[in-house]
C-alpha cells in the first residue's frame, strides 16, 4: 500500500473514530465521515466496500496500535511488567479517548460483522496481559485456580472504565494518581505475605510515588 492511500486510510479512520464515538455506528452516514476527513465520498468506496468494512478496519487498526503499545510496555519480572502494562493501557485511553469509548460502545454486539476484530482484542491487546499472568501463575504468584484468561479480561475492562472515567470526570487528575489506585487493587488478586511491601519474595505491584 502506497504512503499517500495509508494517510488517507487513517484519515478515515480518525473521521470515524470521532463520530462513531459521538454518535454510534448506526447514526454515522459514509458522507459525514468523508466530510470529516477532508476528502470526496468516492474516496471512502475506493478504499472500503461501505462502513462496515471501514469500521472492521479501523478496530483492527486501533487494536494492533493498543497491543503495540502494551506490548512496548513490557519489561523485567511478570510483577513489574504488569504494572507497567496497566499504566500503559491508561495513558493509551487517556490519549485516545475516542477510540476507547468506540470500543465500549460498539465493539461487543453481538449482531455485527466486526466479531473477528473483538477476537483481536483478546488474542493481541488483553493478550499481553493474559501472558503475564500465566508467567505469575507459573511462579505460583496468583491464587491457586485462578482463571488467568477471565481475570486478564477483567483487568482489561477495568482499566478501559477507570481511564474513561478519569478522563470524563477528572481529567485534571495525574495519571500516576489513577494508576497507583489500579496497582494497589490488582495487588490485591495476588497473594500478600508481607504487608511491608514484599509478595512472595517480589517485589509490590504498586509503583512508588516519588516524593514532591
Amino acid at each position: 500500500m502506497s504512503a499517500r492511500r495509508e494517510a488517507t486510510r487513517q484519515k478515515l479512520f480518525e473521521a470515524a473514530i470521532t463520530l462513531i464515538s459521538e454518535h454510534g455506528f448506526g447514526a454515522t452516514t459514509v458522507d459525514q465521515i468523508a466530510e470529516r476527513a477532508g476528502v470526496a465520498k468516492g474516496t471512502v468506496y475506493y478504499n472500503f466496500a461501505g462502513k462496515a468494512e471501514l469500521f472492521t478496519a479501523l478496530l483492527e487498526w486501533g487494536v494492533d496500535r493498543l497491543a503495540e503499545h502494551l506490548r512496548a510496555a513490557v519489561s523485567g519480572p511478570p510483577r513489574a511488567a504488569l504494572t507497567e502494562v496497566l499504566r500503559a493501557e491508561l495513558a493509551f485511553i487517556g490519549t485516545h479517548e475516542a477510540f476507547a469509548r468506540l470500543l465500549m460502545a460498539e465493539t461487543w454486539r453481538t449482531n455485527q460483522v466486526w466479531y473477528a476484530a473483538v477476537r483481536q482484542i483478546r488474542s493481541k491487546a488483553i493478550g499481553v496481559i493474559s501472558g503475564l499472568l500465566e508467567e505469575l501463575a507459573a511462579e505460583g504468584e496468583l491464587p491457586a485456580g485462578l482463571d488467568v484468561g477471565v481475570a486478564a479480561s477483567a483487568l482489561f475492562g477495568m482499566v478501559l472504565t477507570v481511564a474513561l472515567d478519569w478522563r470524563t470526570l477528572q481529567p485534571d487528575r495525574p495519571l500516576e494518581e489513577v494508576h497507583t489506585t489500579v496497582a494497589r487493587m490488582v495487588e490485591g488478586m495476588l497473594r500478600a505475605d508481607d504487608r511491608s511491601g514484599e509478595t512472595n519474595g517480589g517485589p509490590s505491584l504498586t509503583p512508588r510515588r516519588t516524593p514532591r
